[in-house]
């Protein structure tokens, strides 16, 4: 079958709901979507009756809620649609109060003290802008999750709050300039997936790997990713035929996947999506992180997603290409030709350049944890300092704007390639910085320092509401303005002049750029309990409240969640560095120093003359680092006794960040200094050679 005969055959989409709803029931239900208007319960109930018809002739015989709780990942219930008949047999049904909520109870999930033991009762209500899917043999309904009070326990409802905010801004500025016809301004979102893939029965032999999702062990293997002949290289046929496997599960459910190739480090791959509105673009990426790892199961493989699953390799991101469209797919980014005469671009330009200025700590907030803490910084990934790249053109627009200076314009170059056959073409005015964590790329801005764990919803909440909040300020200022251009120029040049910090074109890497970012007064939160914090000051709680993307107890929630999930990692790295260590570590480099020691003997015992320097070199250095070990191993462990007795994850998170990380550090350099020293046969788990070069 040809990919346009099946892309999207699982999903409840327009096209399914135009087939088999009346007119007047589908012009309604639209409605809701587009424009955000109350659903009635007759319209739920013809919607829910076809939608669970058209799930039936797909195979279907439960229906879940489908949500996102504060986990990180997804959740889901499944309720079969049988219904007892008087005859004792049963009937299939689904009514319109099944469709649009839903009571799972889930009192387990984080909560941050939203919701008490005693309030333990949740509930889902149905999202009509994401389409509903059979995966299997349920129907599955993308919903929102509350609590009994009606306060967010996921992270969907704060991005549709988000969404709609920045909906209703943006809507104020296009009818400054005139535009009475957009109805509906909405963010896009193309969401770039790194990920790992290794062999299933390597994987199953490393503890760390499947309690924790990374190496807490293992010394650089002769050969890494210093060649870079694995970016873009070749595709191996059994990462070829996975990559194809998962290409066809994610077109029926009608994500669309567009790119797959080689990452730079050994067994790293990418995928990327193209454009849609966030929302859809966030369900879609959750459902391309589970598919990733069904789909790796079956071809006998384990698709990794932690952030920095390798030490001394590329850790792997997850970029958030970001952008505005109108309703009428005007993209709002799109600089045009002539970007300085385009004031509509540049307007909406400095919103984003004040927002990411005003609240870089809540951008770097929304990407925290463990994991990525591991990744930033390092030479794959942007610094935690949080700048914003625009490129040559653009920067000396804005910077003609400040300067009143008439802009003299870049000179498009003609690119000759020096071979005839060779096709002539414009280069870019623009460029992409790999290096800055928040990059203009032609008509959207790529927010490079989420991990690939991560849900794209935290950085889209926060990013959205910056961006909302900027553009609410830019409004009041033009809507009572009397001469609107001479407006519309005074607030670009002022936002110019007060903002510019945050510009920055040059290699984020270098040293150099962190020492310029602290003068100019840029935040470098380096750690998860460095930021977290930034969440309940005053200047962002109430510019989220303010907007009603957050309430401040939703807010103050969110600041336990985190501080508790980072502190639950980190402890269960901790505690399975202790556990490896004694358990198979020890006596297995104990086994091979004894070894080595009965090998001399009976050599000295055959020829008492025998030097046997090696030997006794090895037995000694064996011999130290077995004691390193197990006094590293000792003191870690009685840290975390410590730990388990303290109290408030604030405090605790500042302990793990500033005696536990590196108590682990300095038992991992032990470690892996005797697996070099510790022949092959005798160490207990798969190397990183191993691992890294699993797939063949």
């Amino acid at each position: 079958m040809r990919v346009p005969e099946y892309f999207g055959s699982m999903v409840f989409d327009d096209r399914v709901m135009k087939a088999r709803l009346s007119a007047d029931v589908y012009y309604s239900l639209k409605k809701t979507i587009d424009e955000g208007e109350k659903l009635d319960l007759s319209v739920a109930n013809a919607v829910a009756e076809a939608m669970k018809e058209w799930a039936v002739e797909k195979g279907a015989t439960h229906f879940t809620h489908w949500f996102q709780p504060m986990t990180g990942i997804t959740a889901e219930k499944h309720d079969s649609f049988i219904t007892p008949a008087p005859d004792g047999r049963v009937i299939l049904e689904f009514s319109g109060k099944e469709l649009i909520k839903g009571e799972p109870d889930a009192s387990s999930f984080p909560s941050g003290g939203l919701r008490a033991t005693f309030e333990a009762r949740g509930y889902t209500a149905w999202d009509p802008t994401s389409y509903a899917f059979v995966k299997g043999k349920t129907l599955y309904i993308p919903t929102a999750f509350c609590s009994y009070g009606g306060e967010a326990l996921d992270k969907k409802t704060p991005l549709l709050r988000s969404m709609e905010a920045l909906n209703r801004q943006a809507l104020r500025i296009l009818r400054c300039f005139g535009n009475d016809r957009v109805k509906c301004v909405h963010t896009c979102v193309g969401p770039e997936q790194e990920y790992f893939l290794v062999d299933a029965a390597v994987y199953k032999r490393r503890p760390d790997l499947l309690y924790t999702g990374r190496t807490l062990f293992g010394s650089r293997p002769p050969k890494g990713q210093e060649l870079d002949d694995h970016y873009f290289g070749s595709i191996k046929p059994r990462v070829a035929a996975f990559m194809e496997d998962l290409d066809q599960e994610l077109w029926k459910l009608g994500i669309l996947a567009k790119t797959e190739h080689n990452e730079v480090a050994p067994a790293q791959h990418e995928l990327a999506p193209i454009y849609t509105t966030t929302n859809l673009a966030t369900d879609h990426n959750q459902l391309t992180m589970e598919l990733m790892q069904t789909v790796a199961a079956r071809h006998g493989m384990v698709c990794l997603l932690h952030e920095k699953p390798f030490a001394g390799v590329n850790g792997s991101g997850k970029h958030n290409n970001w952008s505005l469209a109108t309703d009428a797919g005007v993209n709002l980014l799109s600089p045009g030709e002539t970007p300085h005469e385009n004031a509509q671009f540049l307007l909406f330009l400095c919103a984003v350049i004040q927002a990411v200025d005003n609240y870089q700590d809540l951008l770097r907030t929304s990407v925290a944890s463990a994991g990525n803490d591991h990744r930033l910084g390092a030479n794959e990934a942007p610094p935690a300092v949080v700048s914003i790249f625009l490129g040559d053109e653009l920067t000396a627009v804005l910077k003609s704007i400040e300067a009143e200076e008439p802009y003299q314009g870049a000179e498009r170059t003609r690119m000759k390639l020096g071979v005839p056959a060779l096709p002539r073409f414009l280069r870019d005015t623009t460029d992409r910085n790999r290096t800055s964590p928040f990059a203009f790329t032609g008509n959207k801005f790529e927010f490079r320092m989420l991990g690939s764990a991560n849900s794209i919803a935290c950085v889209n909440i926060m990013l959205n509401s910056a961006v909302a909040d900027t553009l609410r300020q830019f409004a009041d200022c033009l809507e009572g303005a009397e001469d609107l251009d001479a407006a519309i120029h005074a607030l670009i040049k002022d936002t110019i002049r007060t903002h510019k910090r945050i510009i920055f074109n040059g290699n984020g890497y270098d040293g150099a750029w962190l020492r310029e970012a602290e003068k100019r007064g840029l935040s470098n939160l380096r750690t998860t309990p460095d930021c977290v914090p930034c969440l309940l000051e005053k200047k962002n709680v109430d510019m989220l409240t303010g907007l009603k993307v957050y309430s401040k107890a939703e807010l103050e929630s969110r600041y336990e969640i985190t501080l508790e999930n980072y502190c639950k990692c980190v402890s269960i790295e901790a505690l399975t560095m202790v556990d490896m260590s004694r358990r198979d570590i020890l006596p297995a480099v104990e086994c091979y120093a004894a070894q080595v020691a009965s090998a001399a003997a009976a050599k000295k015992s055959l020829t008492p003359e025998l030097p046997c320097l090696y030997e006794t070199e090895l037995v000694r250095r064996l011999s130290g680092l077995t004691d390193r070990i197990a006094e590293q191993t000792g003191a870690l462990e009685r840290l975390m006794a410590e730990l388990q007795a303290g109290s408030g994850f604030a405090a605790v998170s500042c302990r793990i960040r500033d005696e536990v990380l590196p108590a682990m550090g300095a038992l991992r350099a032990a470690v892996d200094e005797a697996e070099t020293l510790t022949a092959s046969d005798c160490w207990p788990y798969p190397t990183y050679g191993d691992l890294l070069f699993s797939v063949r």
